[in-house]
């Protein structure tokens, strides 16, 4: 079953929002070279408790970190760790907050000093289809145009999506229906409804879409090793311009 959130309900998940939105800037001032990941977590597991609310990942379903933070060949759920990042290197950022009930959940893909011009236009892309595909979010337009449109829009740039993870719905729990394919057909699935709260999240990659779990049973990897972006915001249907509630 989908949940709708009221008013009082979005006003709790914007504060949320708002956590997460400023713990991400604040990792983002931290990055560079010959820092490492643990340090990065640290700190923002820090900022989390201090804004009185909590890390939404840690402990969920035995995940041991307040962040997952993702170099270059991980797609998503990467420990962090103390192995110092290094030039060149692509770092995906994915940050959960929990505050007053309800979750907030969002993610950037950020460089380490000078990359490639490849990485970049795949941290650009990334981004970009996100906001292609919320031009398809409001009232009444079935899930799959959304999908669809992150997809068409990433296989145009000559990259390719994630097919075994998916975007959420958010709120009260972390994780709640529907599940939020980044690629379809049109005018499939279901009728978003104002009120519904997708977090939609593109995840792509420069070389095949296929992956694989890493041996630590949490990392997803791209099967080649090549390099793989995540940009993911909380987001909430209305009748008209989607509100984003993690900008």
């Amino acid at each position: 079953m989908i949940s709708t959130k009221n008013d009082k309900d979005i006003e709790r998940m914007a504060k949320a929002g708002k956590i997460v939105a400023d713990t991400l800037a604040l990792t983002e001032s931290l990055i560079r070279a010959g820092i490492t990941t643990m340090q990065l977590n640290n700190e923002a597991e820090r900022f989390i408790l201090a804004q009185g609310a909590v890390p939404s990942f840690k402990n969920y379903n035995g995940f041991p970190f307040a962040s997952c933070m993702s170099v270059d060949d991980v797609v998503v759920h990467g420990f962090p760790s103390n192995r110092l990042l290094e030039e060149g290197e692509i770092l995906s950022v994915d940050i959960g907050a929990k505050i007053n009930g309800f979750h907030a959940d969002a993610a950037r893909t950020f460089a380490i000093g000078k990359i490639s011009k490849s990485k970049q236009r795949l941290i650009d892309t990334a981004k970009e289809s996100f906001f292609e595909g919320i031009k398809e979010c409001r009232d009444g337009i079935r899930l799959g145009n959304v999908s669809h449109a992150i997809q068409a829009y990433v296989e145009r740039h000559g990259f390719s999506v994630v097919r075994s993870m998916c975007g959420h719905g958010i709120g009260k729990k972390l994780h709640e229906e529907p599940q939020i394919l980044n690629y379809g057909e049109r005018d499939t699935g279901i009728k978003l409804k104002s009120g519904y709260a997708p977090a939609i999240e593109p995840m792509i990659n420069l070389g095949t879409h296929e992956v694989y779990i890493d041996i630590d049973g949490w990392a997803c990897r791209t099967k080649d090793g090549l390099a793989s972006a995540h940009y993911e915001n909380t987001v909430i249907v209305t009748k008209g311009e989607p509100l984003i509630l993690t900008l």
